[in-house]
């Protein structure tokens, strides 16, 4: 394969790329770094609960302190969980064991056996765990008592045990049952978005390292840094316009990335947002998406009748379970008519919300 002419590191413009230096997030990352320290010392961490809009750093800053933490301390074991991926208190209960290189029976147990398992193993690492639970509004929803057991494993273990939670909305923890609110004891942490010249100086950063010297035409950097901030201040945003760009000249068989470039990319963008959280839905959700990106805006009497004849036999009300899910979380919009004399319909489409104030 010939060597590319533009590219001298893509991956560096992968969406789960962690970089040296995290530009505009320094003081961030130092309050996580002050709230977490004493954990090395053997101490009990401050719990932190991190908000913001998505794609402003907030999971990058974690995995950032993490990443010193496992470098530097051989006395603090950190483990970052995505909610999405594991929602339930079994699921990260177990993850936690295997974390720690303990085995575990992923069935056949019961959850006070595994919690029993998860004591034995810290008991034995006698190392102070730290435990980042991202996107923690998916396990809210789902199994909110996941936070009461962890929260309750300080009673059976000597070792000091953190929680970080991030999400994108402030207020996922009002609801909460008291007993967890009142032991979580966290400190709030706001990451605000971007400005402009900040977006530019992250993707600039990253530039750098991801493209030959002399590929940039002026102006390209600028271009995607303020479609990023147009579409909410994403920087996952304006790194997918760099590499989208970055291919385009690839295909001409040029050396440089062009402003006409970027410009050919902004004219197919699509709603950014609503594609990275649908890579992260399956199942029927995933089918619930699927059948409305190809006729939106349709009644959930239709929706229904489509399911079925796709995907085979759902009962409606399972299916109006999932559809109010992924109200819920932002995804899809339902509409409700006026008509009284027939019943009201429902149209349901696809959407995106602001997801945070």
């Amino acid at each position: 394969m010939m060597e590319s002419r533009i590219f001298k590191d893509e991956q560096v413009l992968n969406p789960e790329y962690l970089p040296e230096l995290l530009p505009h997030r320094e003081t961030q990352i130092q309050q996580i770094a002050n709230n977490l320290s004493p954990a090395s010392m053997n101490r009990n961490p401050q719990n932190m609960f991190i908000f913001g809009k998505p794609g402003i750093g907030k999971t990058a800053s974690i995995k950032f302190v993490f990443r010193q933490f496992e470098e530097y301390s051989e006395r603090v074991k950190t483990v970052y969980i995505n909610t999405w991926d594991y929602n339930t208190s079994y699921a990260i209960l177990t993850k936690l064991i295997l974390e720690l290189k303990f085995f575990v029976q992923r069935r056949g147990l019961s959850k006070d056996e595994i919690i029993e398992r998860l004591i034995e193993a810290l008991k034995k690492t006698k190392k102070s765990l730290i435990i980042c639970l991202d996107e923690v509004d998916q396990l809210i929803k789902k199994d909110e008592l996941a936070l009461y057991d962890l929260l309750r494993l300080n009673q059976y273990v000597d070792n000091p045990i953190g929680l970080v939670m991030i999400t994108n909305y402030r207020d996922i923890l009002t609801n909460i049952e008291p007993r967890i609110k009142s032991s979580l004891d966290t400190e709030e942490i706001e990451f605000k978005p971007y400005t402009l010249q900040e977006m530019k100086d992250i993707l600039k950063e990253r530039c750098q390292y991801a493209f030959k010297s002399g590929v940039l035409e002026e102006g390209v950097i600028l271009l995607c840094a303020n479609h990023a901030i147009n579409k909410g201040g994403d920087v996952r945003v304006g790194l997918e316009c760099l590499r989208k760009a970055a291919r385009i000249s690839e295909r001409e068989s040029l050396s440089k990335i062009t402003v006409n470039h970027v410009k050919e990319i902004l004219k197919e963008t699509g709603p950014v947002k609503l594609e990275i959280m649908k890579e992260k839905l399956e199942g029927v959700d995933k089918n619930i998406v699927e059948l409305l990106s190809k006729e939106d805006n349709i009644t959930s009497t239709d929706l229904y009748k489509r399911y079925v004849n796709k995907f085979g036999s759902m009962s409606q009300f399972g299916l109006r379970k999932h559809i109010k899910h992924l109200e819920d979380i932002g995804i899809l919009k339902v509409t409700r008519s006026r008509e009284v004399t027939r019943g009201r319909k429902y149209f349901i489409s696809l959407t995106k919300r602001k997801l945070f104030k």
